[in-house]
């Protein structure tokens, strides 16, 4: 058994099955092409490394190689493995990612040049409608070049995916590994969100006592994370508005900060969405905020708490389904129904998340989506949950 299937699998099962045509190109950033391949393997893909002759002076065959578990392509033979892997037989491959892809190779790609393995794959794959991925990377003055960014926009028009790349320090950088892999995840996946605005509020709230204190809720953020996840990857047109949380977000999704329950209504002027998922903790209810610090050594301190107006009823108004958590204390199953159906209806919302509060922070655990017809049990990890919360989403989407 070669080693790569000591690996497979070893994250999840979403890659099962899929084979992935690897262009690795004449980049320094191809030594990142050994982690990225071992990251796809272990979502299930398999995957078949092509090298042009300038990647191989950057990176060894073999350790590519060791990487998939497949011999790469470094030249074509009589096989013709461009057209076996990349053409319109049945047992072609799924996708095509150049990964690093250079100046150089961008142009050819966009001109239709196949001088070499992974050009010509290039070629067979945008003639044959295979999904085709590409991560640029070069210095920033290369990728300035007007030439260069006519053909990139060239590869967009073509219906090449473009990831990347990100400028930092006069270099125009490859997209990193997480982002890579979940837009290969993207490509695909289910696609059952494409063309969806999709909303996701997350985290927790900070109210203020003075300039220094604050009332918040207990809120991880890691259900918000999986929710991302699993929105991204089935297509969606996603926007995140985040509070403060205790995990990071996928680096690869812009989120916009808040902090207080009050500037979300701000955030939502203009806005319209096909679908608004709440799992953030926002306050019920807050003092009035004293300016400065209160002293420490003031003695006891009584806290007047007001009620927060609630957030999701305004919400309803800018979505065509909205999504709310309940969580409650020590309730039975069938009294946590009926009281997210009450809030449902008094907050315009179609589907709750309703669970016990002993699941907060916890990595596995169990919920209940409700609706006005149905109450459904999820048990399982916050990534199955996160899949059925979205399953049940699409199901209700109009």
């Amino acid at each position: 058994m070669h080693p790569s299937m000591e690996i497979r699998n070893e994250i999840s099962r979403r890659l099962d099955g899929r084979v992935i045509v690897l262009g690795v190109t004449g980049s320094v950033a191809a030594v990142e092409c050994f982690a990225l391949i071992r990251d796809l393997v272990r979502h299930g893909a398999k995957v078949i490394p092509v090298m042009s002759a300038a990647a191989q002076d950057m990176v060894t065959p073999y350790s590519l190689e060791f990487a998939s578990g497949v011999p790469p392509i470094t030249a074509l033979s009589g096989q013709a493995e461009h057209v076996s892997l990349l053409g319109d037989g049945k047992d072609r491959a799924d996708l095509l990612l150049v990964y690093p892809c250079t100046a150089n190779t961008i142009s050819k790609m966009a001109l239709g040049i196949d001088d070499g393995p992974v050009t010509t794959m290039a070629t067979v794959a945008l003639g044959s409608d295979i999904p085709v991925l590409i991560a640029p990377a070069m210095h920033d003055c290369m990728f300035r070049n007007r030439a260069v960014a006519s053909n990139l926009q060239r590869l967009r028009d073509m219906g090449v995916k473009v990831l990347g790349p990100h400028i930092q320090d006069a270099r125009a950088k490859v997209a990193s590994r997480p982002e890579v892999v979940a837009q290969v995840l993207r490509a695909l996946g289910k696609s059952d969100l494409e063309g969806r605005r999709v909303l996701i509020i997350g985290g927790r709230s900070e109210e203020p006592i003075d300039d220094m204190r604050i009332i918040t809720n207990r809120s991880t953020g890691a259900m918000t994370s999986n929710l991302l996840e699993v929105c991204f990857e089935r297509g969606a047109n996603l926007e995140c508005w985040l509070g403060a949380t205790d995990v990071s977000m996928p680096p690869y999704i812009e989120c916009q900060r808040f902090r207080h329950t009050h500037e979300l209504e701000d955030l939502a002027k203009g806005k319209e969405f096909d679908m608004v998922i709440v799992p953030a903790a926002l306050a019920d209810f807050a003092p009035q905020p004293q300016k400065g610090k209160i002293p420490s050594d003031a003695g006891d301190l009584t806290l007047h708490l007001s009620t927060v107006p609630k957030f999701l009823p305004h919400m309803a108004g800018h979505c065509r389904l909205l999504v709310a958590f309940k969580a409650e204390s020590g309730m039975s199953d069938e009294d946590l129904i009926a009281r997210s159906r009450q809030r449902m209806e008094a907050q315009g919302s179609q589907l709750t998340v309703a669970n016990d509060i002993s699941m907060v922070g916890q990595d596995n655990g169990r919920i209940l989506l409700v609706t006005a017809q149905e109450a459904k049990e999820v048990a399982g990890d916050k990534r199955a949950m996160a899949e059925a919360i979205i399953d049940a989403c699409v199901d209700l989407l109009p």
